[in-house]
């Protein structure tokens, strides 16, 4: 069975993409632990980070760098800040999430945005790529 992140890549159900290229897309989350924490997934189904050809993990890590000097540009934060927990989805993402205190890496503590806000961020971290 397809992962959720698969069918957002395939347009299957919608996502707040904010970045695109062969190989990755990186969406917001819907669940954010801040305003601008963001998704960089694989469009290749892969459960593990470190089962990843090498290639293609690094240039998932390139990817990330140029998306998260975008999230930064666009979010007045201290830092990206950067995990990879995997539990939830069983489909490689990367987390990058605008930190203002340590709370904000503990997926714990959540925001709220309207489905306006989420379409305003997308655009705003899009121009800045």
């Amino acid at each position: 069975m397809s992962s959720i992140f698969t069918k957002i890549i395939n347009r299957e159900i919608p996502g707040y993409i904010v970045a695109e290229d062969d190989n990755f897309i990186a969406i917001l989350d819907v669940n954010p632990n801040a305003e601008g924490h963001t998704l960089c997934i694989p469009k290749q189904e892969i459960n593990k980070i470190f089962d990843m050809d090498e290639a293609l993990y690094l240039e998932l890590m390139k990817f990330s760098r140029k998306v998260a000097k975008a999230v930064e540009k666009t979010i007045e934060c201290k830092r990206i800040g950067v995990a990879v927990v995997g539990l939830e989805v069983p489909h490689v993402h990367v987390h990058l999430i605008p930190l203002h205190d340590m709370d904000d890496m503990r997926f714990q503590r959540k925001v709220s945005l309207s489905k306006e806000e989420f379409e305003t961020l997308t655009k705003a971290i899009q121009n800045n790529l």
